[in-house]
């Protein structure tokens, strides 16, 4: 029980930044320099917000939780439902700037547009896929783009069988893509330059880096 409170507790505290991180997106606000703001209160730590939660210990210890006391664990089961949503909301901002992307280039179709996803990883500088929520949004954005999908993992040497429409390249091939998606803050994505505007920064890499 102590393992699982360990991981719910972390699960509980990455809700919170993930949810915040979807209000300001509405709100037009940063939601990096909100919590750098709020974190400087010395009883206020809040965590990065990402693409959702993976690994195979924080994305699935809570359940044990909630399937033992279905009842009593509200806030856990809340905050494990926020962390499995964001993956899709992802998705449906990465189509949404595909979209405005076509209507500000009329003579591309979807299928010219080359989409390149930053990141495979469940966290940062490993290569551990297992649980990964960039895996699940790059597996989205297969399914739904019938263009070119760059993905870059730096720490995989071979695509898994899922993504067999996409091409493994490197950070600089990738770059030249019309949609950007920073979905693992590798350290080697730190400092690239971007040129396109049309990006779905999850990791604030962009913006901090």
């Amino acid at each position: 029980m102590a393992k699982l409170t360990e991981n719910s507790c972390r699960d509980v505290q990455i809700a919170f930044a993930n949810e915040l991180s979807v209000i300001c997106d509405k709100l037009e606000i940063n939601v990096w320099e909100l919590i750098s703001l709020a974190n400087r209160h010395p009883r206020i730590n809040i965590l990065q917000p990402g693409p959702g939660v993976g690994g195979h210990c924080i994305a699935v210890d809570p359940w044990f939780i909630v399937a033992s006391s279905q009842e009593e664990a509200r806030l856990i089961h809340t905050a494990r439902k926020v962390n499995d949503d964001k993956p899709g909301w992802v998705f449906e901002r990465i189509k949404q700037t595909v979209i405005d992307y076509l209507q500000k280039h009329p003579n591309k179709t979807i299928a010219d547009i080359k989409i390149g996803c930053f990141g495979l990883a469940f966290k940062p500088d490993i290569d551990d896929l297992r649980e990964s929520p960039a895996m699940e949004i790059v597996s989205m954005v297969q399914e739904w783009h019938n263009g070119t999908i760059a993905v870059v993992e730096p720490n995989i040497n071979s695509l898994p069988g899922a993504l067999h429409s996409c091409d493994l390249q490197s950070a600089e091939k990738a770059l030249d893509s019309d949609v950007i998606v920073m979905l693992v803050s590798h350290q080697e994505f730190y400092g690239l330059q971007v040129m396109t505007s049309y990006v779905v920064d999850t990791r604030g890499i962009l913006i901090n880096g």
